[in-house]
């Protein structure tokens, strides 16, 4: 195991109609990433709850990586909705930045 993979908080792949919905434990004040990397058609968009714990920010289906960092807080529920019509697989990955 390398230090990268020790800071490793949870992960997974979804399909894109399922969408993502988490809610990692996290220590407070403490800042984490989410990556996440959409293969397929279409789109999708981050959400966090409470909303201002981290913006929205869109995924396009092509591959691309995307990243967005955030500070653990109390409860935190992390959800990536695929937008309609939109196929295939989400593989995300939430770690101590």
């Amino acid at each position: 195991m390398t230090e990268a993979d020790s800071s490793m908080v949870e992960s997974g792949a979804e399909r894109v109609s399922d969408g993502v919905h988490t809610q990692p434990d996290l220590a407070g004040g403490t800042t984490y990433g989410l990556t996440v990397v959409c293969v397929g058609h279409g789109g999708a968009e981050t959400a966090f709850t409470p909303r201002d714990a981290g913006p929205k920010k869109r995924i396009p289906c092509d591959g691309s990586a995307v990243f967005e960092r955030f500070t653990g807080r109390g409860p935190l529920r992390v959800d990536v909705r695929g937008n309609p019509g939109s196929t295939g697989v989400i593989a995300w990955r939430v770690n101590k930045v």
